[in-house]
């Protein structure tokens, strides 16, 4: 996408390194000069809010794993040494547990932002796959780093969760006992999430990396769903979206510092706060927040294998959006029914988090049920069904369209200008 290299070395350093290893260039063609489209809304700033995310969990981190003891015993008085005595080590901690919750609540939004504008359909579906493969570690990587603390939910979380794999056919047990290092969840256990969470996040910076260069590969998607007609759809990335993107970080810095100074444990659970105690069982055991969707998935089917399976496939069947979605035009903004859908479904997520909070009994579980019903039936049934009967609006004949208004192209539709819009 970004053409012939526009770079040219300032310094006799750079024009001697340029020949040898282009890594100035690169950056330069990647990250200042790569063309970006026009009409790019701060929906499109999540991107860099997330890359932001990841840098800060990686770096915390490391500087906990300094004074941290990954023993049954020790760990949850580490914490408590971490949060007391080691230098800042308050600070540290609440970054790297509220930065868990940011790097949800940005990506997230980053999801339901592709899914809404259509940017996991051609030729982005490599892009979108790699989106998905990220978000699965992200959840692997959290839910390991929920159990460290040692505290109640975490003990009992790892309980619950690690027992799942036990309803595989034949090989679930061997499994289970694989992943506990015995017959129970006890220090093996606590050995193998820890390095385990150590290992995936740079696991998921690898696959950023490749994420990253697809996006460079397939060009950037935007609110129209258009793609770029000629230069004057485009401009530089720097600083047009960088000088967007430093804005929103500081807006989203901003309540990541509430969270950390004012309120850090307000997206936790209390429970957590108290040591592991096997002969002791919370009176309803939870997830944290970002989980609670696909938990409630999980206990609305009254089977445990048919729960695991729900709960799997309601991630799975992410990674098949681009070809259950047959319509041929991207953006919701065109696509009336398809908008109705999407509002529909996103208040469903919505409502799966509230009732995985909730007791697995009476109408939670009923409600459940229906939402969990519906969350699968918008991918194979209503995403289908509106691509064949759905009639989209009007698209604009090119991005710079969509931005000054239909004097500068006719419409793609023959005989009906496209409205103007503003972004």
């Amino acid at each position: 996408m970004s053409g012939h290299s526009s770079y040219i070395p300032k310094s006799g350093i750079e024009r001697w390194l340029d020949v040898r290893l282009p890594v100035v260039r690169m950056m330069h063609d990647q990250f200042v000069s790569f063309p970006t489209p026009k009409n790019l809304n701060y929906w499109w700033t999540f991107g860099g809010i997330l890359m932001l995310c990841l840098v800060t969990q990686i770096i915390s981190g490391i500087v906990l794993v300094m004074h941290y003891t990954p023993h049954t015993s020790l760990a949850f008085a580490s914490v408590e040494h971490i949060m007391r005595n080691v230098e800042y080590g308050w600070l540290i901690r609440y970054i790297h547990q509220n930065g868990a919750s940011m790097f949800f609540i940005a990506v997230y939004i980053h999801i339901f932002r592709g899914m809404y504008y259509g940017s996991y359909k051609e030729p982005r579906e490599v892009l979108w796959i790699l989106g998905v493969i990220i978000f699965l570690l992200m959840m692997a990587t959290a839910f390991m780093g929920y159990v460290l603390p040692w505290g109640q939910m975490s003990f009992w979380g790892a309980t619950v969760i690690t027992n799942l794999f036990s309803a595989i056919p034949i090989v679930g047990n061997t499994i289970t006992s694989l992943l506990w290092g015995g017959f129970s969840v006890d220090n093996p256990t606590l050995n193998r999430l820890f390095s385990l969470h150590y290992l995936l996040p740079f696991m998921i910076l690898g696959v950023v990396i490749l994420h990253v260069w697809a996006l460079h590969v397939s060009g950037q998607n935007n609110p129209t769903g258009v793609e770029p007609k000629s230069s004057k759809d485009m401009v530089p990335f720097t600083p047009y979206a960088t000088v967007k993107d430093g804005f929103a970080m500081v807006c989203f810095i901003t309540l990541f510092a509430y969270f950390v100074f004012f309120n850090p444990g307000y997206l936790g659970h209390p429970d957590n706060y108290i040591p592991a105690n096997p002969l002791v069982t919370p009176a309803h055991i939870v997830p944290e927040w970002y989980l609670l969707p696909f938990y409630a998935i999980l206990r609305a089917i009254p089977d445990k294998l048919g729960g695991v399976i729900a709960m799997v496939g309601a991630i799975a069947i992410l990674f098949f959006l681009p070809w259950l979605d047959r319509s041929k035009v991207k953006s919701a903004r065109y696509r009336p029914l398809f908008k109705q859908a999407f509002w529909v479904f996103a208040v469903v997520c919505v409502g799966l988090g509230y009732l995985g909070a909730m007791p697995a009994e009476g109408l939670y579980v009923t409600m459940a049920q229906i939402l969990t019903f519906y969350y699968f039936a918008h991918f194979l049934i209503i995403l289908p069904l509106i691509g064949v009967f759905e009639t989209p609006k009007p698209l604009p004949a090119s991005i710079s369209e969509s931005v000054l208004g239909p004097k500068t192209g006719a419409s793609t539709t023959a005989g009906a200008p496209a409205a103007p819009e503003r972004n």
